[in-house]
């Protein structure tokens, strides 16, 4: 009698329906853990990810990932629309300097055969380089009547291109002086000039061109024969890329 009346009190206890919140808060808590996390690794980095990756091991019970290799990492895409337009740009521009060096070379190909022109690129766009004794007589700025129609050809090649075209006049280290030119300054000056004004005149835009006079002072050879000064002398064309290899920036400072 007494085990009935026991049992009867334990069936009329009320049921405990709200442990389901226990389950319910543990899994909120964990979420609200994990979201947290994850906006602490929003950049990657490897301490913080094999943080992450241990936590998550110890709250479901199992081992954490590996942590990516610094190879990894570093290969990891990065959406970047300016920097991926940027390498489009550099990459439209080098085949295009390629394509000029290449008509170049051929316009010039029987001067280049006997060395007399040397295309090349660079960093700073298509270079041609082209012996003073092609261009000018020994002392003299004026250019001679066979060197105006190889000019005349790049010209043409150069006429509807964009670049700008710097021209560089070079001498060897032997003194000039007389009347019209009193040392190597002048000379190397005026035979740059020599070439932009032929250039302008078969049709470049003068506001493209620029001439710069180096004398002696970048010399390609030694100045101690014969054959290495004659390789000093020379006048130097390049078509400047349009992209050219960024700089680092050095601020001034402030006074």
């Amino acid at each position: 009698m007494q085990y009935r009346r026991a049992r009867r009190k334990f069936d009329d206890d009320p049921e405990n329906h709200e442990r389901w919140l226990i389950s319910y808060a543990d899994f909120i808590t964990l979420l609200f853990a994990f979201f947290v996390v994850m906006y602490a690794i929003s950049s990657v980095n490897l301490g913080k990810y094999k943080v992450f990756s241990d936590a998550l091991g110890d709250a479901f019970g199992g081992a954490g990932a590996a942590p990516p290799t610094t190879t990894e990492v570093q290969s990891l895409p990065i959406p970047n629309p300016a920097q991926r337009k940027r390498n489009e740009q550099i990459k439209r521009e080098k085949e295009q300097m390629q394509r000029l060096a290449k008509d170049l070379s051929s316009t010039l190909a029987p001067l280049v055969k006997e060395g007399k022109v040397r295309v090349t690129q660079n960093l700073r766009g298509v270079s041609v380089e082209i012996n003073a004794s092609v261009l000018f007589n020994p002392g003299d700025a004026r250019l001679t009547d066979e060197s105006r129609e190889a000019l005349t050809a790049v010209a043409t090649l150069l006429r509807d291109d964009p670049h700008a075209v710097q021209v560089e006049g070079h001498t060897d280290n032997v003194p000039i002086r007389n009347t019209l030119y009193p040392s190597n300054w002048e000379l190397s000056a005026v035979r740059a000039g020599s070439v932009v004004r032929l250039f302008i005149e078969s049709g470049i835009a003068p506001s493209r061109m620029t001439a710069v006079g180096h004398a002696d002072n970048q010399p390609v050879a030694p100045n101690t024969d014969p054959e290495s000064r004659a390789r000093n002398r020379r006048v130097a064309v390049t078509i400047l890329s349009g992209i050219p290899d960024p700089g680092t920036e050095i601020p001034t400072p402030r006074f």
